[in-house]
């Protein structure tokens, strides 16, 4: 029988809690279970295993991550958008880093509780939506997004790592970054002729 007030966005939530204190590659079942002061075969009633517990970390870190960008974001356009954008994105991987993780690493999200996930969906969105104003056509767009995430991913995840000891302050390079990007965004190279789209 499942204990009460045990549900599977508490356990979630206990999971995601977790992995920001010790890393997500650490969390496991008996772990959560222990936070929750259950047992572990109590989890398996709202959950069906490890894996099933990252999915929904991930989607719930989507859906925060998200929230945080399109509050930062809304009525922005141009550079002010990008900048606020990006340093959301930071903000949430700093606060959060178990939980950022999550949604790095692929894992198999029941598709049914994925399909009802705004999160990862409406990150998107706000992403194609924030470059709108340096009116880009596809396939540039979809170019420019993936750079704009990878640029972003790459340096948070670098940061968290410890990968900046350079005695440069990693906020004056972050700042420099965000104008490079915004630079480059300006002045979007023409697509080569035959680029497939």
């Amino acid at each position: 029988m499942a204990r009460a007030g045990l549900t599977a966005d508490r356990v979630t939530l206990t999971g995601a809690e977790l992995a920001d204190e010790v890393g997500l590659e650490h969390v496991t079942m008996s772990a959560v279970a222990r936070r929750l002061g259950v047992k572990d075969a109590s989890l398996y009633v709202h959950v069906r295993g490890l894996e099933d517990l990252r999915g929904r970390i991930a989607l719930l870190a989507a859906d925060e991550k998200t929230i945080r960008i399109a509050e930062a974001t809304a009525g922005r356009a141009g550079k002010d958008a990008l900048v606020a954008f990006a340093d959301s994105w930071r903000a949430y991987a700093h606060a959060h880093p178990g939980r950022y993780t999550a949604t790095q690493i692929p894992t198999q999200i029941d598709p049914e509780l994925a399909a009802r996930a705004a999160g990862p969906r409406r990150a998107v969105e706000l992403t194609y939506s924030m470059l709108r104003a340096y009116e880009l056509a596809e396939p540039d767009l979809t170019d420019a997004v993936r750079l704009v995430r990878s640029t972003l991913h790459g340096f948070v995840s670098l940061e968290a790592a410890g990968g900046f000891a350079h005695a440069r302050p990693a906020e004056a390079s972050w700042a420099r970054c965000l104008d490079a990007l915004h630079a480059l965004l300006e002045r979007w190279p023409a697509s080569r002729e035959g680029d497939p789209s």
